[in-house]
């Protein structure tokens, strides 16, 4: 049996957490011994962890974690006050060499230097929620294991992205994947000396969980009546919820029977329900707040959005066409991969005009929703029928 390894910052309610369940669910329990490794015990879909994985915590990252993420100077200004002037000093000059060389690499080697390597040795050891630096830096270094994965679940060309650090670690790695093929291009023409051993691995999403949870549940609770329009994902500027507001706004002053509705949570909810306020649209956008179960809500709604500046490989998207929905998406990286534009979707530039033009399509043209979901399933039929001749 192999011993495998996933490592991920926590199990928060997002499409890279859905992911690795839906990949962890389809592998035979009986070949594989799975561990889930986090550097935080958070998150909405800890419990849909299945039993007979093991599930563990990086004990030492909390130690870590602030020299990672607060200001350098702050912490050599700390150390001085404590009267540790040679650390303060090495800390600095370690800083000001990653800068000058562009390669946080000088800088992770010093502060993590102390760090274990991990107990356990793995027959593989997967960097499963990339590109994120510690993580890749500690399957890298501090896993012992045969084969070593990274897997990028974003685009690299919108993130911030230490090109010379990742370099560096990327050469430890046997294989790299991409969650789509734009996502695999762009990576590779920032980082060349890896195109050989990167590929596109998409995103598991499980068509027969998607059917079976969208009749669980109730999903929406009002007795609207209008075009009740959905959008999915973490609240972030990068997941475009803030566009949304503003189409949604066009769209009641046009006089539009249409609500929006946003399931999830994040750290740009105040923020939004100021902007919602600002609009006067508190009757007519609506926060959900996050929910393990998106599905009821997905099969009930009229229009699905997904107004994203970027993503890798949008699983929202994926689920949303599952169960044929009507689609308007952001022209994000992978969008069209998952959409053909105008026969089972729209995809549109990312901003608000064209986001209002293509969500205003949809609604005063039942039609095209219809087509759009037809579309939707034909290309189901086709790919079940692909299978069954393979």
């Amino acid at each position: 049996m192999k011993k495998i390894v996933f490592m991920v910052i926590n199990m928060n309610i997002g499409g890279t957490e859905k992911a690795l369940l839906n990949m962890i669910n389809e592998m035979p329990k009986d070949q594989y011994d799975i561990t889930v490794l986090m550097l935080e015990k958070y998150g909405g879909f800890l419990d849909a962890i299945p039993k007979e994985v093991k599930v563990e915590y990086l004990q030492d990252y909390a130690t870590y974690k602030q020299l990672l993420n607060r200001p350098v100077k702050t912490t050599v200004m700390e150390l001085i006050k404590q009267g540790k002037i040679v650390k303060s000093i090495a800390l600095g000059c370690v800083h000001t060499l990653s800068k000058i060389f562009i390669n946080k690499m000088f800088y992770y080697n010093y502060i993590l230097k102390t760090l274990p390597v991990y107990k356990n040795n793995y027959d593989v050891a997967i960097a499963y929620a990339g590109p994120m630096d510690f993580i890749s830096y500690f399957v890298a270094k501090k896993i012992n294991a045969e084969k070593k994965i990274q897997w990028i679940h974003f685009d690299v060309t919108k993130i911030g992205f230490n090109k010379r650090l990742c370099q560096s670690l990327y050469k430890k790695f046997n294989k790299i994947y991409v969650v789509s093929n734009e996502g695999k291009n762009k990576l590779v023409s920032k980082i060349p000396s890896i195109r050989g051993k990167t590929e596109v691995f998409n995103n598991i999403v499980s068509e027969k969980s998607v059917l079976l949870q969208s009749n669980l549940g109730v999903g929406f609770k009002d007795n609207f009546d209008g075009i009740r329009i959905l959008t999915v994902g973490r609240l972030s500027k990068e997941k475009g919820q803030d566009m949304a507001i503003k189409v949604l706004s066009r769209l009641i002053n046009e006089g539009y029977n249409v609500k929006w509705y946003c399931l999830g949570e994040g750290a740009a909810l105040e923020a939004y329900q100021k902007l919602v306020t600002q609009y006067n649209l508190e009757n007519h956008f609506i926060f959900l707040g996050a929910d393990p179960n998106p599905y009821p809500y997905i099969r009930r709604c009229d229009i699905y959005v997904q107004p994203s500046r970027h993503e890798g490989y949008c699983i929202t998207l994926a689920e949303a066409k599952c169960l044929l929905k009507p689609i308007v998406s952001a022209s994000f990286t992978g969008a069209n991969e998952q959409i053909i534009n105008n026969e089972t979707g729209l995809v549109v530039e990312g901003n608000i005009e064209e986001i209002y033009q293509g969500v205003k399509s949809l609604i005063i043209n039942p039609q095209k929703r219809k087509k759009f979901s037809e579309g939707l399933n034909n290309e189901k039929a086709l790919q079940q029928k692909k299978r069954v001749f393979n």
